[in-house]
């Protein structure tokens, strides 16, 4: 068996899994902590992930995000992300459950809490309320109302493992968060996915 069958099979199988817990209960953190599990085993595979399909971006370029299975219907999403040191994402939720496992290299995932009730419009009052450092051998799984921003402070080139729900471009209320003005806006996708 090649290689790209061999990793087409183990992400088969990590779906499956994920999906078998998923359906089996209502979502709540125990349950995201199982998917998570199944998605670290995925990752340990460092084999499956450090090929010439999936290089590092550009020189001046800190991310390149790879599709590598979505169900037809854009839900159980797994893109391998390969990001620079300096890359940096806005404060920002989901909308949708997310596991992230390291392959390769640390991403710091700080943590957010909003204080305000909603109801105000395009206001947020949010703080930082922790930090999680992804690395191989651990992971981080986000419930949908969970607030978070990602920045690879150390490592040249990580490659970490993010499974969603729904695919990130069909997130169209995910909002960015401007601590300092206490103000949201809709969130971008960012870089351009490219697909495996």
């Amino acid at each position: 068996m090649n290689m790209k069958d061999e990793r087409n099979r183990e992400v088969a199988a990590t779906i499956d899994r994920v999906k078998a817990i998923d359906e089996s209960t209502t979502l709540n953190r125990s349950t995201l902590a199982q998917m998570l599990e199944a998605l670290k085993q995925l990752a340990s595979r460092k084999d499956l992930w450090e090929t010439e399909e999936f290089p590092p971006p550009e020189r001046g370029v800190r991310q390149a995000r790879y599709l590598i299975r979505e169900d037809d219907n854009k839900t159980y999403a797994l893109y391998l992300n390969v990001m620079r040191r300096g890359n940096r994402t806005p404060v920002h939720n989901h909308t949708t459950w997310a596991c992230i496992a390291a392959v390769d290299g640390a991403e710091s995932n700080y943590l957010y809490q909003r204080n305000d009730d909603g109801t105000r419009e395009h206001y947020a009052d949010v703080v930082e309320s922790g930090k999680v450092v992804v690395k191989p051998g651990s992971g981080i799984a986000l419930m949908p109302e969970d607030i978070h921003a990602v920045e690879i402070e150390d490592d040249d080139v990580i490659r970490h493992l993010h499974l969603y729900g729904r695919a990130l471009e069909t997130l169209k209320d995910r909002v960015a968060f401007d601590l300092k003005a206490k103000t949201y806006r809709p969130m971008e996708i960012g870089v351009e996915t490219r697909r495996a």
